[in-house]
């Protein structure tokens, strides 16, 4: 089933969805109402159908909504039921962050490499990876069909035409640009400067309002 038309808005509330319907499981619990969903979550209980809506409805009157059902089926809308083989390009302090980060593995992104272009990183370990040599990255990606790249803020364009050329399909991009690639590449930016500016808009707000 295809869902290009749903809004990015509705796309980007359902990883909320799916982590309190596993924080649900975690407790036993086998189904909750939209009324009661939405005191957990915060969206409104019309928005929560409304939103389900778009891939079908889940829901049955009368009883709600089946938690385990709901959660596998938020899962595969998300893609969580396949596996994507990643590599990190950037072996600093967030590089070393993310590769210790557990959660990537549970939700099915396995971690097969990481890269860096400093000569005195290359050659130490980060968990089970030995740092590589990032002038290595564009052979890498196409001998081992690799799905995502997360890169830096360091040469961010350069690194994406490599990724590019060698067949990339997606790349989480922590760098403070917008990044030029074929409208085929999937780019995800995560901006820590914009989001800690936005949340010291939202304190202002508070504090003069």
């Amino acid at each position: 089933m295809g869902n290009k038309n749903i809004s990015m808005a509705v796309i980007r509330r359902l990883p909320k969805y799916y982590r309190y319907l596993a924080d649900l499981l975690s407790k036993d619990v086998q189904r909750i109402s939209s009324k009661e969903l939405s005191e957990i979550i915060g969206f409104t209980a019309s928005q929560i159908r409304q939103d389900l809506n778009n891939f079908g409805g889940f829901g049955q009157q009368g009883y709600g909504y089946n938690v385990e059902a709901l959660h596998k089926e938020i899962g595969k809308i998300l893609g969580l039921d396949r596996k994507y083989r990643a590599i990190l390009i950037g072996a600093g302090n967030l590089g070393q962050a993310l590769t210790n980060y557990t959660g990537f593995r549970l939700a099915g992104f396995e971690t097969i490499a990481v890269f860096d272009a400093n000569p005195k990183m290359i050659g130490l370990k980060i968990r089970d990876f030995e740092i590589m040599d990032s002038d290595n990255v564009e052979e890498f990606v196409r001998e081992n069909d690799v799905d995502i790249a997360c890169i830096p803020k360091n040469g961010a364009q350069l690194v994406a035409d490599k990724l590019v050329r060698a067949g990339i399909k997606g790349i989480w991009n922590f760098a403070p640009i917008d990044l030029e690639v074929p409208s085929d590449i999937i780019v995800e930016n995560v901006n820590l400067t914009e989001s800690l500016f936005t949340l010291s808009y939202l304190m202002k707000e508070n504090l003069e309002g």
